[in-house]
């Protein structure tokens, strides 16, 4: 199954950093996340940049198991 790592409010709203989830796609894996993490994980999704193996991902790209989807939110600076 791919690895899906979550960064900032990604994490905070699904309460872990890392996970395992069945998908074909990328689409399929961020839904999987969504039914196991909640209406508050999906707000976040909303606003976050998805990457699959340190390149930018669209939804239909496909995963296989050895992948790693990474959740970005976006980055505030000061």
């Amino acid at each position: 199954m791919p690895t899906i790592r979550l960064f900032a409010g990604a994490r905070e709203a699904a309460g872990t950093d890392r996970d395992t989830l069945d998908g074909a796609t990328v689409r399929d894996v961020l839904d999987a996340a969504v039914a196991r993490y909640g209406a508050g994980f999906a707000a976040v999704l909303g606003t976050c940049r998805v990457w699959v193996n340190g390149e930018p991902a669209e939804p239909d790209d496909a995963v296989a198991d050895a992948d790693e989807v990474a959740v970005l939110p976006p980055v505030s600076g000061g």
